[in-house]
């Protein structure tokens, strides 16, 4: 599964100004929503929140990867955002987060959903592509590495 081909570069982007969890979902409705599908910005956020109340989708090391699904998309469809200063995310272990990749499937599409998570999880707990993201300092940048991060995986 190739993630990059469900980014645009505008729903690659690092954020100075989140100062919490709902602002930072929020932000990732409105970047998901931009997408070609236009999808409604309130039911993005809805089904965000809505899975975060089911337990934190922060995974652990700075890094969250909040989900939903949405009857009106037609196909999975992502928004990543590198956050500074980390924010509280109630990841489970308790570190602040600022690598957040996001993810927005179809209502009926589990297997492709469960597909696309593992290959995200997977990505990020690659500690080298981590840190080389936190040292980004423009959009072009974070898109750059996750381009080259999939594009590895995929010929290897």
């Amino acid at each position: 599964m190739n993630i990059t081909s469900l980014l645009s570069p505008d729903r690659v982007v690092r954020r100075d100004d989140i100062g919490s969890k709902k602002r930072l979902l929020e932000l990732l409705a409105e970047l998901l929503g931009s997408s070609s599908q236009q999808l409604p910005q309130q039911e993005i956020f809805d089904s965000l929140i809505n899975r975060e109340k089911l337990g934190s989708t922060g995974l652990g090391k700075g890094v969250a990867l909040p989900h939903g699904r949405l009857a009106a998309l037609q196909e999975p469809v992502c928004a990543f955002i590198r956050v500074d200063p980390p924010i509280d995310f109630d990841a489970t272990d308790g570190q602040p987060v600022d690598l957040v990749f996001s993810l927005l499937v179809p209502e009926d599409s589990t297997e492709e959903h469960l597909q696309v998570l593992s290959t995200i999880a997977e990505i990020f707990s690659d500690p080298g592509i981590c840190s080389a993201l936190r040292q980004c300092q423009s959009d072009k940048c974070l898109l750059d590495l996750l381009t080259q991060r999939d594009s590895r995986k995929i010929s290897a």
